[in-house]
């Protein structure tokens, strides 16, 4: 069921604390055979908190409901409930009517829908997307979406890659990045079934999983950038402890050292290791 959401903010601006009363129906009745221009006038001069200008917001939102569900048709592709939609259009519609100035000229409703399609795009740019996608390319989404379903109608078959890029006067990339980022506002739940599969295969079993061995290949090339600033001496004595598997009294025995001397190279070549892999990260982070 369609609704107007004027009961909670009912003054035409949803940034004011204390909603205005609302309207009875005499006071509508009463204001009924005004016309748009009066009802401004009612809606900028009127106290907020008052049921004569709940009233006049109320007509006005009741009479361009028609330019909402108008704005709000454009989008009838989108996952986004119908009715969610229109409840962010008529947000935008109480807006205009909050802003709009008919002493500077024009009509209501001109200046109302763009505020309208402004309010829904808006929505979907801020509550919509699950990845961040710039705003050039999410109108681009939009834009492809009418033109396929105009030259569909057009053409009486889906139209080609090639022919949708020639009727918006883009290039194939372009086209291909507004087809990806559609697919990022209709994210696929990893539960959903492979269409393509006999089995019963759901998407999560065909996805990768992180590979445990590659934080690993990864140090390793971190260590190897700094393993030749090492002694010879001290890369000999960390390969037989730790690729040898050596003790420390094993490996003093070997090289003629005592086991309190292998220790201290150990701990500072280790040391030195451990400083230079923290410093690559402290530069990785600042860039």
């Amino acid at each position: 069921m369609e609704t107007f959401p004027i009961g909670k903010s009912s003054g035409c601006d949803s940034a004011l604390p204390a909603p205005a009363p609302a309207p009875a129906g005499a006071t509508l009745r009463g204001l009924a055979e005004y016309d748009d221009r009066d009802l401004l006038g009612i809606v900028r001069s009127a106290p907020y908190a008052t049921e004569r200008r709940a009233a006049a917001c109320e007509l006005l939102v009741s009479r361009h409901r028609n330019l909402v569900r108008a704005s709000v048709q454009r989008y009838k592709r989108s996952p986004e409930p119908a009715e969610d939609l229109m409840q962010v259009g008529y947000v935008g519609l109480m807006k205009a009517i909050n802003n709009f100035d008919p002493e500077l000229g024009g009509s209501l409703a001109a200046y109302a829908q763009p505020c309208i399609i402004g309010e829904i795009k808006r929505h979907f740019r801020d509550k919509r997307w699950q990845v961040h996608v710039t705003r050039s390319v999410q109108e681009l989404v939009l834009q492809v979406r009418d033109a396929t379903s105009e030259l569909t109608h057009q053409l009486g078959h889906i139209p080609a890659e090639a022919e949708l890029a020639g009727h918006l006067g883009i290039s194939d990339g372009d086209l291909r990045e507004a087809r990806l980022a559609d697919l990022v506002f209709r994210p696929c739940s990893l539960d959903a079934p492979l269409a393509d599969r006999p089995d019963a295969a759901i998407l999560a079993d065909v996805m990768g999983q992180d590979d445990p061995g590659m934080e690993h290949t990864l140090d390793m090339q971190s260590l190897a950038t700094h393993w030749d600033e090492l002694p010879e001496r001290e890369r000999r004595i960390l390969l037989m402890r730790f690729y040898g598997d050596k003790t420390q009294a094993e490996i003093g025995q070997q090289l003629g050292l005592s086991q309190m001397h292998i220790s201290r190279l150990l701990t500072r070549s280790l040391g030195y290791l451990r400083q230079r892999l923290l410093d690559l990260e402290e530069r990785a982070t600042a860039a």
